[in-house]
């Protein structure tokens, strides 16, 4: 059997202070705006909120996101606890239940609004989630928005011997076993869902940016460091093994993807490679050509 080659372990990160997105989501930016990351650090993953567990009062007025623009890269939403409703200018609309995710490409120009779906919004009650956007390469930053809704149990899985613990795999492949996602580059994104006493491991390209955040009890990383709840995890590149180890019941989304070696000009809802093309995004959007949705 070959020695193992570990991927070295640069940052664990406690979350850092949350801030509101819309009225609706509580959430804390790992990246990109924490120095260790950067805007590259983790290409081509570019952004992640990571909403951690919040008890929603009762409500009414249904809280969330207004209408807002998106261009040039893709916004994955995963719900851990709570539900999400959502709407864009092409016509797609649904409910992201527990432990669904929702895969949008805004590609050319979206308009999106999200929120608490209505009864939960009633009801209130617990809610957690991320959500991350994944940049898309210059060749496809203008391609036609579309929508990919991945139900939980539609996910890849790859389970324990013991058949209590398991890998949900929404994109890339793990031990074979493929995730559903379509994706514009080469990127893993899976949950690792373990019983206490349970090992998984994982290889990577040493090239990828690889990263972790533990949604749900402790972890023991490459039989060294330990990370509790809602820290992230950032690895190097030196190494291709990880191995994970529950020291209780744990859930821990993993993510690792193909660095996409390209410039970034990035303002507010724009991800493109050039302050040519994020002017040129506002002007589409006043001007209407990302189409129409009701507030």
């Amino acid at each position: 059997m070959m020695e193992k080659s570990y991927k070295n372990i640069v940052s664990i990160i406690p979350p850092p202070p949350f801030h509101m997105v819309g009225d609706g989501f509580r959430v804390h930016n790992f990246f990109p705006s924490l120095p260790e990351t950067g805007l590259k650090g983790m290409s081509p993953f570019f952004l992640l909120d990571y909403g951690s567990k919040w008890n929603v009062p009762p409500s009414d007025v249904t809280k969330g996101v207004g209408v807002h623009p998106h261009r040039g890269f893709e916004t994955v939403t995963i719900a851990y606890h709570g539900k999400v409703a959502h709407h864009d200018s092409a016509g797609n609309s649904g409910v992201i239940g527990e432990g669904d995710v929702q895969w949008m490409t805004a590609g050319a120009g979206i308009l999106h609004k999200e929120y608490h779906e209505k009864e939960f919004s009633k009801r209130g009650g617990l809610l957690q989630m991320v959500q991350l956007w994944v940049n898309l390469p210059a060749e496809y930053k203008m391609t036609a928005p579309k929508y990919q809704a991945i139900e939980n149990g539609n996910m890849g899985r790859f389970y324990s011997d013991d058949k209590k613990s398991f890998i949900e795999i929404i994109a890339g492949e793990y031990n074979g076993i493929k995730g559903p996602a379509f994706t514009f580059s080469p990127v893993n994104l899976f949950n690792a869902k373990l019983k206490e006493g349970a090992k998984s491991e994982f290889t990577f390209n040493k090239e990828y940016n690889t990263g972790m955040v533990v949604i749900e009890g402790e972890i023991k990383i490459n039989n060294s460091k330990t990370a509790p709840a809602d820290n992230f995890i950032l690895f190097g590149h030196s190494g291709e093994d990880i191995v994970i180890e529950a020291a209780k019941d744990s859930i821990v989304l993993i993510l690792s993807g193909e660095p996409i070696n390209e410039p970034i000009a990035s303002y507010g809802p724009f991800v493109m490679n050039t302050e040519a093309e994020i002017k040129k995004a506002y002007e589409d959007f006043y001007n209407g050509n990302f189409g129409y949705l009701e507030d």
